[in-house]
């Protein structure tokens, strides 16, 4: 199997763990509001280290394009990676069904500019901490800690801003929130985190 295909099976394997194990928290009917960003920050961590090496551990379309936009992945690459991203979430939502796990009723597509604001915010702060990784201002023994601390801040950001705090794409369609704000808004986000670290990282 050639170098490409192996970064992409581990993004399948990554985005799926990351998908299954948010869709099984956020349906367990646990009332916490910090269950789901620790499990998801937690999971994030430990595919840092383990397929960071291999992929990247991008496993979030809108850090691939964030990571597109600063040029550190080719747009035939990135599309690639989203590819194995989608695939990688619809897998899980099929073990969850096989579980007996129902999917969350199915969100309207519609715009909500609080929700949008807030997915972007947390995004921002996401990809923020992740360009440090990426820009080698971070410790490589530091990078999980560092990446799935980042994400846990994203989405307490933004789930205290007014949205549900996904922050990722591919979660998003593992659990039926297929809305503008869910879909576009971490890519906004992303994009914006990492030009903003590049620049002052300059």
């Amino acid at each position: 199997m050639s170098k490409t295909y192996v970064t992409y099976v581990a993004e399948i394997i990554g985005t799926f763990a990351l998908s299954f194990v948010v869709l099984m928290t956020a349906t367990a009917g646990d009332s916490s509001v910090l269950v789901v960003p620790v499990v998801a920050g937690l999971t994030l961590g430990i595919f840092v280290y383990t397929i960071g090496p291999i992929s990247g551990c991008h496993i979030n379309p809108a850090v691939t394009l964030g990571l597109w936009a600063v040029g550190k992945i080719s747009a035939r690459n990135a599309f690639g990676y989203i590819m194995a991203q989608l695939c990688g979430a619809a897998v899980a939502i099929m073990v969850a069904n096989g579980l007996g796990v129902t999917n969350p009723s199915a969100m309207p597509l519609s715009f909500n500019g609080t929700h949008f604001v807030a997915e972007a915010l947390g995004a921002f702060f996401f990809a923020f901490g992740i360009a440090a990784v990426v820009f080698g201002k971070v410790k490589e023994q530091m990078s999980g800690v560092v990446v799935g601390s980042s994400l846990l801040l994203g989405i307490l950001i933004a789930v205290f801003s007014g949205s549900t705090g996904i922050l990722n794409p591919a979660v998003a369609f593992a659990l039926n929130s297929i809305t503008v704000a869910y879909l576009f808004a971490p890519i906004v986000g992303a994009a914006m985190g990492f030009q903003a670290y590049r620049f002052l990282s300059k």
